[in-house]
């Protein structure tokens, strides 16, 4: 071997030792350097599920049977969150505790007939829900659309609601229009769940007139977006002053259950705003029936419905 060949090979091998000692110095070698190495990619993997999990797409418990035959109680939805706009975490997970929020630009916006998930603004006479809950309904009126139900036939501005494939009555007939449920909304309304309406769906820039003899049903609802409400002899007072209208201020929705006779919905507690938009549930990626205790684990792992898993939600 000739001087220059030993040359050679000890410049490579000095250029592999060199390699070897930088990748060995860029190895964590100290506890404490190990426990920020592990720290750091646990802090990158979680900020990823966060990402992914409030903007793009996140899981769905399906709890009650209001939405069935379409979904059923147990079953866990992947919902896509992106395609309305998905938002920075809206609550203190596990808890009531509200944060500030905001949303990313939308795909699109919903559309009538869309299975919408959103949060619960609260019941008919709650300013604001008690309990950060997610519900699940068909979203079947948009910003400004009439809508009415007669004999339990849905019209949206005049016309025939198109019926969800998997439609549901549990009676075999209705309520009459004369009969009165204490519960729907607005408060002081007439009708039932078969007979209701005619209503107008809340559009940003409407105008409600206002007196003390509708000042019930719309007191709640000017509360929500921030006010105070009140009355003075024969006026009503918002903020303070008095005030014979009032302007909305948000855009809003209209859901009801494909579980018409079982489902509790705008019906009862009244308008969905739009910035409460979630998203939409796509998949069903796993389903069985919840109502099995946990501790009866194999009647609860033989309650699995196969047949459901991978259905699409339309």
């Amino acid at each position: 071997m000739t001087n220059v060949e030993l040359k050679k090979d000890k410049l490579v091998a000095t250029v592999d030792d060199k390699k070897m000692k930088k990748t060995a110095a860029e190895q964590p070698q100290t506890f404490k350097e190990k426990t920020l190495a592990f720290l750091k990619e646990t802090g990158i993997v979680l900020g990823l599920f966060l990402v992914i999990n409030n903007f793009v797409v996140a899981s769905f418990l399906v709890p009650t049977g209001s939405m069935e035959n379409e979904v059923l109680t147990g079953e866990l939805l992947f919902v896509n969150k992106f395609i309305y706009g998905g938002t920075s975490p809206r609550n203190i997970p596990f808890t009531n505790v509200r944060l500030p929020w905001f949303r990313v630009p939308a795909l699109r916006d919903v559309h009538r007939g869309d299975v919408i998930v959103f949060v619960f603004p609260g019941y008919r006479d709650e300013v604001r829900s008690e309990d950060f809950t997610f519900y699940l309904k068909r979203c079947v009126g948009l910003p400004g659309d009439t809508l009415q139900v007669k004999d339990r036939v849905l019209y949206v501005n005049n016309e025939i609601f198109p019926l969800p494939r998997n439609i549901r009555f549990d009676r075999p007939w209705g309520m009459t229009m004369e009969q009165t449920e204490d519960r729907i909304f607005p408060r002081g309304a007439q009708g039932n769940e078969d007979n209701y309406g005619p209503i107008v769906v809340p559009k940003k820039g409407m105008v409600i007139p206002l007196a003390l003899e509708n000042l019930p049903q719309w007191e709640v609802f000017i509360k929500r977006e921030g006010h105070t409400v009140g009355s003075a002899g024969s006026m009503v007072v918002i903020d303070g002053k008095p005030a014979s209208s009032y302007a909305v201020q948000r855009d809003y929705l209209f859901g009801m259950g494909d579980h018409r006779d079982n489902s509790l919905d705008s019906r009862y507690w009244g308008f969905i705003p739009r910035e409460n938009l979630v998203g939409t549930p796509v998949l069903v990626y796993f389903s069985w029936n919840t109502d099995i205790p946990l501790y009866d684990i194999f009647s609860r792992i033989s309650s699995i419905r196969w047949g459901r898993i991978g259905s699409l939600i339309k």
